[in-house]
């Protein structure tokens, strides 16, 4: 088959899973209970097109593959074709979205058993699976922006999966709201681009963008950020994406790790040539990544709930990787996605496999008659100890957990010590800012391994903490959850070897830039710099990296040991207003709860023009109906019932008629 035949099945093949999964049962209503045949069906749409992007992967022979299968729109000096492409670039997020994504959708089998909408969410997943293909594979604008809605309408669909729960349904509504804010600022910028170049395709944009006046291009790319803030979930518009745990676990392993949130990050990967030709709007991403990295990692030491500490990890990862593309290290943001990938969706799924234990902890409570009504399976003050019960998610736990802490040659540690150096590096050619972003890196890379390691403490070490600890012993998972487990385990530790460090070998073993980099032929431009660290701070800054992850994991490790909940109380009296302020998210929901809803929306919006709703809106409607009536009214009299009126009423219309025809009036 050719490339694009291959092609057209990796984007259709899930949505033909969607369209079973979510129509078969609405006509066949004993397909419902076929969980095994539903639950096969949704993983094997994924994984059939993950074995096909690796067949692509193996045999691409470098040069961009664009398959125009039909003109979409035509209008004018629009000519816009439904065209997706194949270069270095999309076949690795298609790699990372197929084969992620279908492991999670086999955790989902065993993870969503016995649910009444399984084959409601398996068709859900695949949905979503299919918007981010067509997201990462469009070959123009307006194709990537189709499927950056679709995964937001997903994302709604998902969260708010057990919508009769009001806090999920309130959860799923947050983050569609919130990503519209983003997505308006991305058509803006879309018509900018069309008014600047009179086309949308990438081949057009990459080649000609450049070339446009500064100023215009710093619109443009700066329109684009902020419709990535939103998917990407960085200051202001990370709001959504912790509340975004309401909905199933596998559901935020998907959306965190393979998915929606690295949407803005691919975005600015596919533009980079016009990023670095917008140097203001770079030191804009770069900034707001470090800051968007160091609020969610503090956050994240004050939460109690399992999920939601992953949830902060996540926006706190996500900062690194704009601060990656802010510095024109675009490859190297690439490089983090597919690392935390792996050990994000580790993470999430071992936090699922630790809540099925809780609650079952939470139904044996229940049977034996005690009072369940402040028992949270989410809580970590509630666990501890579980290690014991449950080996193969504590121990594939613990891996991802020394991953995403940068501890020496695991994933984790290859791709954040390359974000720091390359930031670095473009503070030691000049760029003053970006000392900062780095120190503020460094202090985020020492608090993301201290809150991981909190939690891992927390849940699986040390004495149960639950009620009737000692009559009550949660299960391990069953295969169809410890094996997704063991394989984004093992990738957390060995995924990181794609991209070793420029100082083994010069560079030639950094697999992934020499993929990805324009200076190779890939598609991903990269920041030129001129003033080159030195090999003996380029070792001195991998030693700093590491001393610094082994030196916060050990004393995590040990405070957690010896004090467990103790150490967090400890934590909360010495840093006081500090920790609390912690605890409630720097209030950013309050702000937007007071200010843009109480204040803009209630009382601008509502208040403000509440005179003029009424008296011109409303008073325009009322009008045109009061009209209406008026005229029905007159018209009425005219129907009196007497036969003579209607004979007449022909006479004079047939009279009328044919004068008209005899005098051409």
């Amino acid at each position: 088959m050719s490339s694009a035949t291959l092609l057209r099945l990796v984007l259709l093949l899930p949505l033909a899973g969607a369209v079973l999964n979510g129509v078969a049962p609405l006509f066949l209503k004993e397909f419902r209970t076929r969980e095994g045949f539903l639950g096969t069906i949704g993983t094997a749409v994924v994984a059939i097109p993950f074995v096909i992007a690796i067949y692509l992967f193996v045999t691409f022979g470098g040069e961009p593959i664009v398959a125009d299968y039909f003109t979409w729109m035509a209008a004018g000096d629009l000519d816009l074709s439904f065209a997706y492409r194949l270069d270095e670039l999309s076949l690795i997020m298609t790699l990372v979205v197929t084969g992620v994504g279908g492991v999670i959708h086999l955790y989902s089998i065993g993870y969503m058993h016995g649910d009444p909408g399984y084959w409601r969410f398996f068709s859900y997943l695949n949905l979503f699976i299919f918007a981010m293909l067509n997201l990462v594979l469009a070959n123009n604008l307006p194709v990537l922006f189709l499927g950056w809605e679709g995964v937001g309408l997903c994302s709604y669909l998902l969260i708010g999966f057990w919508y009769t729960d009001l806090s999920n349904s309130t959860a799923a509504n947050k983050a569609f709201i919130v990503n519209r804010v983003g997505d308006f600022a991305f058509l803006v910028a879309m018509f900018l681009v069309f008014q600047e170049l009179g086309s949308l395709s990438f081949d057009v944009l990459l080649a000609e963008g450049p070339a446009l006046p500064e100023s215009t291009l710093n619109w443009i790319v700066f329109l684009l950020f902020v419709g990535a803030t939103g998917k990407s979930a960085q200051i202001p518009l990370f709001v959504w994406l912790p509340d975004a745990m309401a909905g199933p676990t596998p559901v935020s392993a998907l959306i965190h790790a393979a998915t929606m949130v690295t949407s803005g990050l691919y975005l600015l990967a596919r533009i980079s040539e016009l990023v670095l030709g917008a140097p203001v709007v770079m030191a804009i991403i770069a900034i707001v990544g470090a800051a968007t990295a160091l609020m969610a990692a503090t956050i994240a030491i004050a939460q109690n709930d399992i999920k939601r500490v992953l949830a902060y990890s996540t926006v706190s990862q996500l900062g690194y990787m704009f601060m990656a593309a802010g510095v024109g290290a675009f490859f190297v943001s690439i490089f983090h996605l597919v690392t935390h990938a792996f050990f994000k969706a580790c993470l999430f799924l071992g936090s699922g496999s630790v809540i099925h234990g809780m609650e079952e902890v939470e139904h044996g409570l229940d049977e034996m008659g005690h009072d369940t009504s402040d028992f949270d399976p989410q809580d970590m003050r509630t666990m501890g100890g579980l290690g014991e019960y449950m080996p193969a998610t504590r121990t594939t736990y613990l891996l991802a957990t020394l991953a995403i802490s940068g501890i020496p040659l695991t994933a984790g540690f290859f791709s954040k010590d390359e974000i720091l150096f390359k930031t670095f590096e473009y503070g030691y050619d000049g760029h003053t800012y970006a000392m900062l972003v780095w120190i503020v890196g460094v202090l985020t890379a020492l608090l993301t391994a201290f809150y991981m390691m909190r939690s891992y403490m927390l849940t699986f070490e040390g004495a149960p903490r639950w009620p009737m600890a000692d009559r009550l012993e949660p299960h391990e998972s069953p295969a169809t959850v410890t094996g997704p487990l063991w394989t984004l385990g093992i990738l957390s530790i060995i995924g990181g070897f794609i991209g070793l460090p420029a100082v083994i070998k010069g560079g030639k073993w950094n697999w992934i830039h020499h993929y990805l980099g324009a200076e190779y032929g890939g598609p991903v431009a990269e920041a030129s710099l001129h003033g080159h660290v030195p090999l003996v701070l380029e070792w001195g800054l991998i030693l700093l990296s590491s001393v610094i992850a082994l030196g916060t994991v050990y004393y995590a490790w040990h405070v957690y040991a010896a004090q467990g909940l103790a150490f967090d109380a400890l934590l909360k009296r010495r840093l006081q207003g500090l920790y609390r302020t912690w605890e409630d998210t720097y209030y950013w929901d309050d702000f937007y709860d007071g200010v843009v809803v109480g204040t803009l929306i209630d009382g601008i919006g509502r208040k403000g023009f509440a005179a003029f709703d009424d008296t011109v809106v409303d008073g325009a409607v009322n009008g045109v109906a009061d009209a209406a009536t008026n005229a029905s009214g007159l018209l009425r009299r005219t129907q009196t019932g007497i036969v003579q009126n209607y004979a007449l009423a022909l006479a004079l219309g047939a009279a009328l008629v044919v004068g008209l025809m005899l005098y051409g009036v």
